[in-house]
């Protein structure tokens, strides 16, 4: 891979310090998955108010993603990337002497802005590389979603050891370390800034186009879902087996770790096998395990012969969680998989799309931890969120079956019909 690469130290240099800065804001994102429970408690909250409360930083994150794409064409990655991550750590800090509901939410919205900087770091790794080594270096850089997995590592044993407001503090000082190291190692190339040549509203008419609203959809999934199961996880352990919080915590990563770091091998497959492949196996594989995950726990009685047998049906622990692991796989591959598509389609323009795809996601990560919690209050039936999820991909799957199996399907026989019949 060096090989066609310009400058092999410097690119690499850039995509490991991106990626550990990416690490880091992706665990300062997702911090209300564990220091939420307590804050729940301590406050009263119902379901849909904590779904709310984990949602609030996922808002800002997404909605900054498209100007922070675009200031990533203009301005360079460098620059952006580590104002962005200075720019947080003051709210970080201020997060553990927050009191009230009101106090959670506004701080949290400016703690999701380091939510943002994965449209800073997609296109300013990926210009490093060829376009053949795309997919690889952005799926390497992609495996900081990771940073939900070291979250539920190092939350609950300082949670447990010194209570939930130590938590921030020694997030807010991870990140401000982790901004020093990147200035560090990070480079710039003034051959990698897109000329302003376009307005703001000019780039955003890329929303236009039905293939960027297609990758969105697809991008709410596999990303959105992956956020917002993230988030929702630790307490849906906690409240369906009645587990210790630093052993829900421990099982969620199930979830969450495979969901970050194998993001590095779908942008291998995507690579080797297209995007188009990819992604259409990864939703048919989350449309099973999704499937699977929203049977409720069930007991039910039947009449037989010797008289009424009672029946349970429900996934126990291991099962469960065997199932979030594949799916985990499956959102890792297809997060890998949907850039790969705007790497390929959008080559001279992938900031703005990376940020705008990047802002589908990062909203559905924020609007589906408020529905699961709305359903769950609505219902009383946790794996409700699991069935939401279930009617999500199946819309994606239809969409892409006309838009891309079909239309494949029909150009090939029209191909074979212009063939000379002998």
């Amino acid at each position: 891979m060096a090989s066609d690469i310009h400058n092999p130290k410097q690119a690499w240099s850039v995509l490991i310090v991106s990626t550990l800065a990416f690490t880091v804001c992706f665990m300062v994102w997702m911090m209300f998955g564990v220091i939420g429970i307590p804050i729940k408690k301590l406050l009263d909250l119902n379901a849909t108010q904590f779904g709310l409360l984990m949602a609030t930083p996922v808002l800002t994150g997404s909605l900054i993603r498209v100007p922070l794409g675009i200031w990533t064409d203009r301005f360079g990655g460098r620059i952006v990337m580590a104002t962005l991550m200075a720019v947080t750590v003051p709210a970080i800090w201020l997060m553990g002497y927050a009191t009230a509901y009101w106090h959670f939410l506004v701080i949290g919205l400016f703690v999701g802005l380091a939510g943002g900087s994965f449209s800073v770091g997609t296109p300013y790794v990926a210009r490093w590389f060829p376009k053949s080594k795309q997919g690889t270096a952005m799926g390497i850089y992609g495996a900081g979603n990771s940073g939900s997995a070291v979250n539920k590592f190092i939350a609950p044993v300082i949670l447990v050891a010194f209570g939930w407001t130590v938590v921030p503090q020694v997030y807010a000082a991870i990140m401000a370390c982790t901004v020093v190291v990147f200035w560090l190692f990070s480079h710039s190339d003034p051959a990698h800034l897109v000329p302003n040549t376009q307005s703001f509203s000019a780039q955003l008419k890329a929303l236009k186009d039905p293939k960027v609203i297609k990758y969105c959809q697809y991008y709410s999934i596999v990303f959105g879902g992956y956020v917002a199961l993230a988030l929702w996880m630790v307490q849906y352990y906690v409240g369906e087996f009645g587990l210790d919080i630093r052993v829900a915590a421990l099982l969620a990563a199930c979830f969450s770790l495979p969901g970050g770091v194998l993001r590095a091998v779908g942008g291998v497959l995507s690579d080797k096998y297209g995007a188009h492949s990819v992604t259409w196996w990864v939703l048919w594989v989350s449309w099973v395990c999704l499937f699977l995950l929203s049977y409720p726990q069930t007991d039910f009685s039947v009449m037989t012969v010797s008289g009424p047998q009672t029946f349970h049906i429900g996934l126990n622990v291991y099962v469960f969680t065997a199932l979030m692991f594949i799916l985990g796989i499956a959102f890792a591959f297809g997060k890998a998989s949907v850039f790969k598509y705007i790497s390929d389609d959008y080559g001279h323009n992938i900031g703005a799309i990376s940020g705008i795809v990047g802002l589908a996601g990062g909203l559905g990560g924020f609007v589906l931890p408020i529905l699961f919690g709305a359903l769950m209050d609505l219902t009383g039936i946790r794996s409700s969120a699991f069935m939401l999820m279930y009617g999500v991909v199946w819309v994606s799957l239809i969409w892409m079956y006309w838009t891309e199996v079909r239309r494949g399907e029909v150009m090939g026989r029209n191909d074979r019909s212009l063939q000379p019949q002998i």
